[in-house]
This record gives C-alpha cells, sequence and structure tokens, in this order.
C-alpha cells in the first residue's frame, strides 16, 4: 500500500497546481468547493465511462442502463454531464453553467447525491475563462490510470483539503483534522466492526482512516456502519462527496444540523467514536438544553462546550465501546462553571483509559 502512494505521490500535487490555475481573486474559503467539485465530477465521470466501456463490449445493449451502473457501486451520469460533454464547452462562455447543468443532472439520477454538489460556477466572479483552462487540464489527466481509483481520487481530495487547510489558517477547523491526528485516533481504537460515529464529522476524515485501517489490515469494510452529522452545510456537502467517491456508505442525517440541538441519531450506541469537536465552543444552546439527559456528569458552563461534547459521546456510546476525542489542553485543568467538577465525576465513574498530549502546531489555528 505504501508503495503504490509513494509511487504516485506527484500526482496529487500535479492536480493541485493544474486547478491553482483557477485561484485568481476567489477567497480559499470558496475556491475549494471549486475545485473539490470539479474533482469529484471528472472521477465519476471517468469511473461511469470505464463501465459504459465494459458493458459495450458485452454487446448486450445495457449501456444506458441504470440498474447496471448500481449494481457495480458506480454513479450513473447522464449524457449532458458526462466530461466529454463538459470538456466540449471548456471554451465555450457558457461553461459555468453547462457544469451547474450537469450537477444537477447527477443529483437527478443519484438521489443519494441530492443536494450535495455545488451549482455556482456560473456565477460572474468566476473567470469562466480560466474555469474552461482548468476543465482542459482535467481533461489531460485520467484518474483512473493513476492506481486504485477510489484511493487514487481519495487522495487526491485529501492532500486538496490539507492545501486548503493551509491557506485557511483558523478557519481551517471547522472541515480538517491534520491526517496524522485521525490516524493516532484510529490506530488506538482500531475499529475493525461495528458502528462508527463522528458527531461533528468535518469533510469526513475520521471515516475515511477508519475504512483504510480496515482495508489495511484486510478487514471488511461492510462490517462496520458509519454515523455523522456536522451543522455546516457546506462541510456536511463536502464530506458526503469524499465518502461516495471511496464508496463508503454513511448516515449523515438528510441535512446538516446542530448536534446539540438536533440530533440526527437520538437512539445510537456507537461502538466507535472518534471525534475533533470545535475547541471551546462558546454560545452552544446551553440555555435550552439544561435538563437533557445527556448531562449525566453535570451541565456543561455556557460559554464553553468542550464538555458537552464529551458527554455527548459518552451518551452515544455502546456498554463495552470506545471513544477517542481530540481536547483543548485546557480541558485537563479548567474549574470554570463546574467543569472540574464534571471532568471529576467522568474520572470516578472509570471512564477515561488514557490521555495522550500532542505536540504544538498540528491544528491550523
Amino acid at each position: 500500500m505504501a508503495e503504490s502512494n509513494s509511487a504516485n505521490v506527484g500526482f496529487e500535487k500535479q492536480l493541485w497546481e493544474s486547478a491553482n490555475i483557477l485561484r485568481g481573486n476567489i477567497d480559499a474559503s470558496e475556491y475549494k468547493h471549486v475545485v473539490l467539485g470539479l474533482i469529484f465530477l471528472k472521477y465519476i465521470s471517468d469511473k461511469f465511462e470505464a463501465r459504459y466501456q465494459e458493458l459495450v463490449a458485452e454487446g448486450e445493449g445495457f449501456e444506458e442502463d441504470l440498474d447496471e451502473y448500481i449494481r457495480k457501486g458506480v454513479f450513473y451520469v447522464p449524457p449532458a454531464a458526462r466530461w466529454s460533454a463538459i470538456a466540449a464547452k471548456a471554451y465555450d462562455p457558457s461553461i459555468g453553467k453547462v457544469i451547474d447543468e450537469a450537477m444537477h443532472c447527477i443529483e437527478k439520477e443519484n438521489k443519494r447525491l441530492k443536494g450535495v454538489l455545488p451549482k455556482n460556477f456560473a456565477r460572474p466572479e468566476l473567470d469562466k475563462r480560466r474555469l474552461g483552462d482548468v476543465v482542459d487540464l482535467f481533461t489531460n489527466i485520467s484518474m483512473l490510470e493513476h492506481g486504485e481509483s477510489k484511493d487514487v481520487l481519495g487522495r487526491a481530495y485529501e492532500y486538496c483539503l490539507s492545501k486548503f487547510a493551509e491557506q485557511e489558517g483558523k478557519l481551517a477547523g471547522e472541515f480538517y483534522t491534520p491526517a496524522c491526528v485521525v490516524r493516532t485516533l484510529v490506530e488506538i481504537l482500531r475499529p475493525f466492526n461495528g458502528r462508527v460515529y463522528d458527531p461533528c464529522c468535518g469533510s469526513g476524515g475520521m471515516f475515511v482512516q477508519s475504512a483504510k485501517f480496515i482495508e489495511n489490515h484486510q478487514g471488511n469494510i461492510n462490517n462496520i456502519s458509519i454515523y455523522g452529522q456536522d451543522s455546516n452545510a457546506t462541510t456536511w456537502k463536502m464530506c458526503m462527496m469524499n465518502l461516495a467517491i471511496r464508496g463508503i456508505e454513511a448516515d449523515l442525517g438528510h441535512y446538516n444540523s446542530d448536534t446539540f440541538l438536533d440530533d440526527c441519531h437520538p437512539t445510537l450506541r456507537a461502538d466507535f467514536i472518534l471525534a475533533n469537536p470545535p475547541f471551546n465552543l462558546s454560545d452552544w444552546g446551553q440555555e435550552r438544553l439544561k435538563d437533557d439527559v445527556r448531562w449525566k456528569y453535570g451541565l456543561p458552563p455556557a460559554g464553553n462546550a468542550n464538555f458537552a461534547w464529551m458527554q455527548h459521546m459518552i451518551h452515544h456510546l455502546a456498554p463495552n465501546g470506545k471513544i477517542g476525542l481530540v481536547l483543548a489542553n485546557g480541558s485537563l485543568s479548567s474549574q470554570t462553571g463546574g467543569e472540574g467538577e464534571i471532568r471529576k465525576n467522568i474520572i470516578e465513574a472509570d471512564l477515561v483509559e488514557g490521555i495522550v498530549a500532542m505536540p504544538t502546531q498540528l491544528f491550523y489555528t
């Protein structure tokens, strides 16, 4: 596995540098949705085309049969959304509208993607000449020839996420946890089978690494069920795309929603919970949740959600389940708003197995 990744290490960088042509005056926070959307569109079109040619070769006339794609875990791409149709319009002034329409068509044919794909390529501030340049560059890159397709695009998607995180700095915490931190959590918890949950899943890094762990240890991805939630609409959509291109089925709720105020999985008892909740979140809705059943070890303070996150996870844990979460260092010693008493109650309940101190400068904050 490592050998395959190192052999293709330049591909992600090539893709990133190519896509950077599009940047112009667009903020990184907006730009990432353009790039990730195009990567996703190119990938599913490549994957569809490979399956399409298989069906043509079989000679049974099933190449436009939706079920023949679903059966193989391939998204059906209607004619107007196929990359060949988009590439033909690369330098047409209407290229933004063409891509938006392609996204609409794909969502219409694939219910799992409904409301998920970005559809704002036609907006005036997006330079259509540069957009055409990137489409042209993507046309000359086959996503399938650099290795196992799901892994290749997954690596490209992950690489671009990390580069955007570098550019966005502190804001990146909403959607990205450094891979080394995620891998540490996964390697400790070893989620081989059962229910895996992340209540603040961002772009889905915990789920992706869990799937990689299972694959690297000759396990079966079908032995885990994935549950998640995120309050940010664009981040939730990024996660849906990230999991879709890797063939990972997940229940992330029907839409983005606040984990504390609108729990998407109220009856879930997970075997593994992995999370990097936002540090020291204030104004998290404590005044509306004072009598909530989740605060078994004490009411978290209104100005800091650290122990609200921890208790939410404890509440959702199966009897023999395990939690791996990232918390701000201050959570180890804070006495503010009753946090010391909550921490004491959790420790006395013998729930803490261990604490790992992470090096500084790991997060984009």
